[in-house]
């Protein structure tokens, strides 16, 4: 599917979210009619930021605007972007409610040096050195994302924040198969078998573990193309508090641009 590089929306999808978002203002008896830069050009900007993960002043050059404009243009149009988009693609639940294998992987959003937050600790990961919350993805065997679950402390594992988020018990309930890597050995998913100490794998294990690899490139893709959208892969700088929004709207956003 092509789509622009500088939003992530191809113009249809835009020119759809465009006119959702001018349905919803006409409703309230709104109307930005005079405001510079105009609708489209706001809603433009407001993806950019998301897709590029721009600095304000930089996008401010870029519209000819001030920064002060680009940042209320940010608090007004992220929100009805949230709003537009609610009833794109579907839960967890409802995908696992249809029974077919779904693919499970954990990746992180960095959030950068933060000592005054109070949070350093539970958010660092020894792993990676760096501060970082951690967001479950999930996904279908043909490559589509399914849905990304509410953000847990960058200092669990993966098996740790999978049960935090909730969704090993949507999955246990739904009784539907699931593929993960080796982090989920306890969880309950289909995983990669480990190596025995003291003797070398056998011929079945090796060739179980190379088809499950195969089926889990799928989610690396996925997970590939949602941090795209560089907000969540730079290192993001806004408030925390905001960032679980921000993770549901990228979401949102991308099953708009793949067509869900």
């Amino acid at each position: 599917m092509r789509y622009q590089t500088t939003t992530g929306l191809d113009p249809d999808d835009m020119t759809e979210l465009v006119a959702r978002i001018h349905e919803v203002l006409a409703c309230r008896a709104m109307s930005l009619k005079g405001y510079r830069p105009g609708l489209y050009r706001q809603i433009g900007l407001t993806l950019i930021l998301l897709r590029q993960d721009m600095v304000q002043m930089c996008a401010a050059d870029l519209y000819r605007v001030s920064q002060p404009t680009v940042s209320r243009i940010w608090r007004r149009i992220l929100p009805l972007v949230d709003e537009v988009l609610a009833l794109d693609g579907i839960s967890l639940a409802e995908a696992a409610a249809q029974g077919e294998p779904i693919l499970i992987d954990g990746t992180f959003i960095p959030t950068g040096n933060r000592p005054a937050s109070g949070q350093g600790s539970a958010s660092y990961s020894g792993k990676h050195h760096l501060q970082r919350l951690n967001i479950q993805v999930a996904g279908t065997l043909d490559g589509q994302l399914i849905a990304t679950s509410q953000p847990v402390t960058g200092s669990r594992h993966d098996s740790a924040a999978i049960q935090m988020c909730g969704w090993t018990q949507i999955l246990q309930d739904a009784k539907v198969s699931w593929i993960a890597d080796t982090a989920y050995i306890a969880t309950g998913a289909i995983t990669p078998i480990k190596k025995t100490p003291g003797r070398d794998k056998l011929e079945w294990e090796k060739q179980f573990n190379h088809a499950v690899s195969s089926l889990r490139s799928a989610i690396e893709h996925i997970i590939g193309h949602l941090k795209n959208w560089k907000i969540l892969s730079k290192g993001y700088r806004g408030r925390l508090a905001e960032l679980p929004t921000i993770i549901r709207i990228v979401t949102r956003l991308e099953l708009c641009r793949i067509g869900w």
